[in-house]
């Protein structure tokens, strides 16, 4: 009987760590999930901005604020899908040097901001790299995004559309990944990436 019991633990615990590991799983098709949907796993919070977990979705508020990968990235392919307000401004961040200062300065933002100011850098494309062509609307509805990083070479989708056919830039190789909340809601519901 004390064995059936022991077993019983042993087998709890197993699966115990088997679901809390869910998110960094790999697919059969090679891509890992970054995000669950039902915890905070595999990031850390920088800033402030309101970050509340539910119902397989990150959703993201003011104030600023981004959720930052453990762990580094250097080729890979990210596959997202996104809800965001028309005014939201917000961007999927690859490859930041300083995992406590995320800035398209120290790393690559891909944008989420289809009221942008300077409409070149709106949704879709990577800020102060490659300007995004044509421009789309992501506001107001789910969305897909695909980020193609390798080497010095860049590519995004946006809903099946290229926005960024081959952006260039040699200045970060690797590093570290950040979902940033600077102004209206963003959600997020997949997050996958596959090494390249």
């Amino acid at each position: 009987m004390k064995f059936i019991l022991k077993f019983a633990a042993l087998l709890c615990l197993c699966m115990h760590m088997c679901l809390s590991n869910l998110a960094n799983a790999q697919n059969q098709d090679g891509f890992v999930d970054l995000i669950d949907g039902v915890s905070l796993s595999g990031w850390n919070i920088v800033g402030n901005a309101n970050w509340v977990i539910g119902n397989g979705i990150i959703e993201g508020n003011k104030p600023m604020g981004f959720l930052v990968s453990t762990k580094s990235y250097k080729n890979f392919i990210i596959k997202a899908e996104f809800w965001a307000e028309s005014e939201t401004n917000s961007g999927i961040f690859i490859r930041c040097q300083d995992p406590n200062k995320i800035t398209a300065a120290n790393g690559y933002e891909v944008n989420i901001w289809d009221t942008r100011p300077e409409q070149a850098y709106a949704t879709g494309a990577i800020v102060d790299v490659a300007k995004v062509n044509p421009i789309h609307k992501a506001g107001g509805r789910w969305n897909t995004m695909e980020i193609v990083a390798n080497g010095s070479h860049f590519k995004v989708s946006l809903n099946g559309v290229v926005t960024v056919g081959d952006g260039q830039d040699s200045r970060f190789a690797e590093g570290v990944i950040a979902l940033q909340s600077a102004g209206g809601v963003v959600k997020f519901r997949k997050l996958q990436i596959k090494p390249i």
